[in-house]
């Protein structure tokens, strides 16, 4: 599996928190440096269907989360990945389809304490654990996660 975003060269400083900071940095068959401009640059698109499958996988099996959660995975799975895509600097697919992300109106209807925010972000984390990317880029986008799960808590513990 490649390693996307491998830091073996670079500083803290070349490592994106958000889509759109500072660019992500690979590193090429010939070992130079290829600075982008997006995760999804980076990555490609498949990546995100590959991650939204490793996470559904996790969630299908995970007693938290698996009943808020319809019986077929395949819906929330690729309206996962194509807002990830979207996010990251891929194609606006996702709001071509569904319309302004609006995360947190989409979760309302769902109870979300910190023990589902905490089943989620182990599923999201192991699902991104297994993407091949480096670990100052994996770094990069579990901060991302950690600020959306929080941000989505709808009820006190």
């Amino acid at each position: 599996m490649p390693v996307f975003g491998d830091e073996s060269s670079m500083t803290s400083q070349r490592v994106s928190l958000g889509p759109e900071r500072k660019p992500w940095v690979r590193i090429a068959p010939d070992g130079s440096e290829v600075v982008v401009d997006t995760l999804y640059d980076l990555v490609g698109s498949d990546w995100f269907d590959e991650l939204a499958k490793r996470f559904y996988d996790g969630v299908a099996a995970d007693p938290v989360l698996r009943p808020l959660y319809p019986d077929d995975l395949d819906g929330p799975t690729h309206r996962l990945s194509g807002f990830l895509r979207q996010y990251w600097g891929g194609p606006a697919d996702y709001s071509a389809e569904r319309g302004h992300p609006r995360l947190r109106m989409r979760h309302a209807p769902y109870v979300i304490g910190s023990v589902q925010r905490d089943a989620w972000l182990q599923c999201m984390a192991t699902a991104l654990a297994g993407g091949g990317l480096a670990p100052l880029a994996e770094s990069a986008v579990m901060e991302y996660f950690l600020s959306a799960a929080q941000h989505l808590v709808n009820a006190p513990d």
